[in-house]
């Protein structure tokens, strides 16, 4: 007579002392998920990357902790590599407070937060118009918004200030006013190419089910569409300020005097005035970089996810 079958599921298994301790051993694993590749384990190779990445660090940090360290120093000089300060001391921002350079940031402040929200609102409408609805001619009008992006400032300078100087048609002069910068910057085709290539990969059947219950076109876009590209509107909105802040040469055209220039222009007026020294530039240069680091560090989440996003596409 055969024996009988072992059920394997029935049978019991005792767990050994042994296999108590492999439970309990490290379950790290052996690399990390990086692109460098860590390993766990000091060596040769950990510490050659450790190396790298603090070379990385100093070449990139090195110009940030020398502007920081020149503008608080009492005699700076921009050619010389220093961390800390020499005699720190708040004589330079005192000088370039006198010069000016808070009235100067306050026209950057509304010139760069005028000009961003024109610029989302104007670039969300064509973004939503391109991605979401097909008509003749949609490849040509993003052609062209791309077209735009080629242009350098010097060629289009000259036209642009005429421009300014008698808009077409209604014949306003605008120089010497906000919107002489704002109205330039309130279409920029990067953000119209961000914002249409994300939108197109929102599923149709989000948008059939809103316009089922009777959605509208504006608030499909403002209920349904927007709250699905916060990612894309992160980029954008990082992106434009930045491009908007270091704005040179327009706000240089389209002012009439020179209480009308931004920071960005208000530096080089400190590097060629010859009363003030290399410390007071550095301080300028301190204040003008505080908002942009200030807005990355608000949106940075949703710029590096929506660049994930955009990597990531298909």
């Amino acid at each position: 007579m055969s024996a009988p079958a072992i059920d394997p599921v029935r049978t019991p298994v005792t767990a050994s002392p042994a296999g108590r301790s492999a439970g309990k051993q490290r379950t790290t694993p052996a690399r990390f998920d990086t692109a460098l590749g860590w390993s766990d384990r000091p060596g040769p190779a950990w510490a050659l990357r450790v190396l790298l990445c603090l070379l990385a660090l100093g070449v990139f940090a090195a110009p940030f902790l020398t502007i920081f360290s020149g503008s608080f120093s009492e005699k700076a000089s921009g050619s010389t590599l220093s961390f800390l300060p020499h005699h720190p001391t708040l004589l330079n921002f005192n000088v370039a407070g006198e010069r000016g350079i808070w009235d100067y940031f306050g026209n950057s402040l509304v010139i760069a937060g005028g000009g961003l929200l024109l610029q989302l609102a104007v670039c969300t409408l064509a973004a939503y118009a391109l991605a979401r609805h097909r008509f003749r001619g949609q490849a040509l009008i993003l052609t062209l918004f791309m077209l735009t992006m080629m242009l350098p400032e010097e060629v289009i300078a000259i036209p642009l200030s005429l421009v300014l100087g008698h808009v077409p048609v209604v014949g306003i002069d605008l120089k010497g006013t906000v919107w002489g910068v704002i109205l330039p910057l309130g279409a920029w085709g990067f953000s119209v190419m961000v914002l249409t290539e994300f939108m197109k990969d929102i599923p149709a059947e989000i948008e059939e089910a809103a316009r089922i219950d009777g959605v509208g076109e504006l608030r499909m876009l403002w209920q349904v569409i927007l709250p699905l590209c916060k990612p894309a509107l992160g980029v954008a909105g990082v992106l434009g300020f930045i491009m908007i802040w270091d704005q040179y040469l327009l706000p240089l055209i389209a002012a009439k005097d020179p209480t009308d220039y931004t920071v960005t222009v208000a530096l080089s007026i400190l590097r060629t005035d010859p009363e003030v020294g290399s410390g007071v530039v550095l301080a300028g240069a301190v204040i003008a970089l505080i908002p942009s680091l200030i807005v990355y560090l608000l949106l940075q989440r949703s710029l590096v996810t929506g660049i994930a996003a955009g990597a990531t596409k298909g």
